[in-house]
Parts: structure tokens; C-alpha cells; sequence
């Protein structure tokens, strides 16, 4: 069997070793807001978080290709990159476990006489943890540093930090196919951008794409996702947008407005969002639609992308949501 987009003259094979993943298209959530009815803005939320309870969201679209492609090459070691909170760490620990593959994880930094909760559950699905210092970590794509690896731990498959490479882009595709409803934007929080880039090339220049930066750095995100478009559909699209302007500092970082807005979300829609990625996107499109920057009549789908088990590196702001 084999899945195929109508836009691309390329075949991928169907998962057929693990049958519990073939999951059911993620609902659409309507978010009723009187600030939306005012605007005239409609708003849908696409419970990707719901994919799995370990490999949620953009993370099991992301792997989904990779894992085919490691299975074809008669590859049974998993190798990737991550900090030591990693929604990307958590999720391919947990598929290693599931689909059978051994899994290493190469953890930016020095160990930490307590792990984090995150590499803690990665080691109990059977991960190999290996600490890199951020001197080397910086060069770990470098051709030296990846033979070095093979060196030392074998043959393995590399899938590459944040799971972004040119396979993680058509199970992004099937997501933004499974939007059966009429929207005018496909909105998400990106960071290494592999999901945006999946998005922009499911919406095949239809539709337009509205990512939100959890990073600063405007220089090279924009560029490296038109790249890996580029690659995957051999054209060029201009309905990406990305807004830098909802990061709250950084990578990672949070404020109490941020929190706040995450609690009270929850409690009004009965949805967690996370704040390395959701929680900043949804707080921005609330924005956006409060400056007027829809026009009125405008259908968004914001696209939830998981990473709930991030909270655990927000134990003290988010203790109740942790606990329910």
C-alpha cells in the first residue's frame, strides 16, 4: 500500500508494523470567543495533541516517514538530537519502544545529578542517553562529528534534532489534508519549522500559512523552510507568513501574561496548551484578531501540535495542570 499526495509524483509506503498507529484524522475544536464574534473571525482548533498519549502531534507527523524510511533500510538503532526537556527526545523514545527500535538520544549539555522528567521517561522506553557538551553539540551535523558517532555507537538511523528533514514533511501533509472544513489560514507555532514547512507544502499555494516563531532569530527560518519546500515539491510559494513577535524572550521562555492566558484558556475551552509553542501562538492569534489584523469574515484553523509533556519543565507555574 502506498500514500500519496494528488499534488506529488512520489509514493511513501503506509506504516504497516505497528497497525495501533494507523490513527483517526484529529478533531476540529470550535473556540467560541465573544472577541472572535466581535471581529467576525471564526476559529478552529485541530486537536493534533490527540494523536497519542507519548508521540502527540506534529511529533508522530514528523517521525511517521522517518520511521518507514529507517524499516527500508534495515535499520533497527534510532540516533537524534535534543535538550534535556525535548518534546522530540519524549516522542521517539516512546515510537523506539512501540515500533521496536533501539533508541539513542544525544543530549545538548552536561548531565545533571537529577534528570529531567523528560529524559527520565525517555530512559524507562528504553533510550540510551549520551551527553554532548554545546561546543560540540554545535557542530553535531558536521560530516566529522557524525562519523564520530558511527564510530563509537554502530550503524543507526539519524533522524535529525526537532525531527525536521525532508520525510517529516508528508506526514505534515496528511494532516493539513484531513482539514475537511473551509478556512482561509492554517495557524501554528514553529521552531526548527519542519511542520510550517509540511503545511506550505500540503496547502500547495492555496490557502495561506501563518506560523509563529518560538525563536528570535528572524534570519534563517523563513529561508530554510522555503528550502526544504522547495526540495520536497520542487516549486516556490508566497503564502508563508511568520510573526516574531510573540516569542516572550525566547526559546522556552514565559512570563506571567503567558501563563495566565494558558489557565484561563483552559478553564473557558477545556483544552491545555503548552507554552514553548501553542500557548505563545494561540496568545498571538488572540492578539492579531483583537488589532484587527483579519479582515472580518476571515476562517482560521490553528493547529495544536502537542508537547503537553513539556509542562514537567514548568512545575511550579503550571503544578495544577500537571497533577490533572
Amino acid at each position: 500500500m502506498s500514500s500519496q499526495h494528488p499534488n506529488y509524483n512520489f509514493t511513501y509506503p503506509i506504516i504497516t508494523f505497528a497497525p495501533a498507529m494507523h490513527i483517526k484524522p484529529t478533531p476540529l475544536q470550535h473556540i467560541n470567543e465573544p472577541l472572535f464574534r466581535e471581529k467576525g473571525v471564526e476559529v478552529w482548533l485541530k486537536r493534533d495533541d490527540l494523536t497519542h498519549p507519548d508521540i502527540s502531534g506534529n511529533k508522530w507527523r514528523k517521525l511517521k516517514y522517518n520511521l518507514v524510511e529507517a524499516k527500508e533500510e534495515g535499520l533497527s538503532t534510532l540516533l537524534t538530537f535534543g535538550g534535556p526537556y525535548s518534546n522530540h527526545i519524549h516522542a521517539l523514545a516512546a515510537a523506539g519502544k512501540l515500533f521496536g527500535f533501539k533508541t539513542i538520544g544525544i543530549i545538548r549539555g552536561e548531565p545533571s545529578e537529577e534528570p529531567t522528567d523528560t529524559l527520565q521517561n525517555a530512559a524507562k522506553n528504553g533510550m540510551r542517553i549520551l551527553f554532548m557538551d554545546r561546543a560540540q553539540y554545535r557542530l553535531k551535523n558536521e560530516p566529522e562529528s557524525i562519523e564520530s558517532l558511527h564510530v563509537q555507537l554502530g550503524e543507526f538511523y539519524m533522524v535529525p534534532e526537532g525531527g525536521t528533514n525532508i520525510y517529516a514533511l508528508q506526514g505534515c501533509i496528511e494532516m493539513v489534508n484531513e482539514i475537511k472544513t473551509d478556512y482561509d489560514y492554517i495557524c501554528l507555532g514553529c521552531g526548527t519549522g519542519g511542520t510550517l514547512a509540511g503545511v506550505v507544502a500540503g496547502l500547495y499555494g492555496k490557502k495561506k500559512a501563518l506560523g509563529f516563531s518560538s525563536l528570535k532569530g528572524k534570519d534563517t527560518l523563513t529561508s530554510s523552510i522555503t528550502e526544504l519546500v522547495q526540495d520536497f515539491t520542487d516549486k516556490t510559494f508566497d503564502n508563508l507568513q511568520i510573526t516574531f513577535d510573540y516569542h516572550f524572550g525566547g526559546y522556552a521562555k514565559v512570563n506571567d501574561e503567558l501563563i495566565d492566558f494558558i489557565k484561563a484558556f483552559k478553564q473557558n475551552h477545556l483544552t491545555q496548551l503548552e507554552p514553548v509553542y501553542t500557548g505563545k501562538m494561540i496568545y498571538g492569534l488572540y492578539d492579531m484578531i483583537k488589532n484587527d489584523q483579519f479582515p472580518r469574515g476571515t476562517k482560521i484553523v490553528a493547529i495544536h501540535t502537542g508537547g503537553l509533556q513539556g509542562l514537567c519543565g514548568y512545575k511550579k507555574e503550571f503544578e495544577n495542570e500537571i497533577q490533572n
